[in-house]
């Protein structure tokens, strides 16, 4: 058996992530047209190709977007191996949905404002909200 009520919020930073991915090719294409980049499809490249060449601020949902790529990783894997051990304590759901919030509110910020004073506190209150499921897991194990 699996602890259901902790999947909501890998389900819902998932889905989150497709969206960014969405809007960030969009910002991306419509970025290259309006610097009159001609995209040769016969030759590879890659975003960070871009870097420099595009207006910063249609960099910043890819930037984001990376972000969504590292460190929620080990969110996914803490969440899941809380689920695993049907550890779904009201704690624990509570801060894996404030994870996701999170690190959505990150995203919001970072793709349309970009203010480190406002990005680093989400940041570091996502990472210790990270390591709270992380000890409440790790203290299971040990009983």
């Amino acid at each position: 058996m699996i602890a259901t009520a902790l999947l909501g919020p890998i389900v819902a930073l998932v889905a989150w992530s497709l969206l960014v991915l969405f809007y960030l090719a969009f910002v991306r294409f419509r970025g290259i047209k309006r610097a009159g980049i001609k995209v040769d499809p016969s030759r590879g490249g890659r975003g960070q190709d871009l870097e420099g060449v595009l207006d910063p601020k249609c960099n910043w949902p890819a930037h984001n977007y990376a972000h969504l790529m590292e460190q929620p990783t080990l969110f996914y894997a803490i969440v899941l191996t809380l689920a695993l051990m049907q550890f779904d304590h009201p704690v624990n759901v509570m801060m894996a949905w404030a994870y996701a919030a999170l690190r959505i509110v990150h995203s919001i910020v970072q793709i349309f404002f970009n203010d480190l004073r406002i990005r680093f506190p989400l940041f570091l209150v996502s990472t210790l909200v990270l390591a709270g499921l992380t000890l409440h897991a790790a203290l299971a194990l040990l009983h």
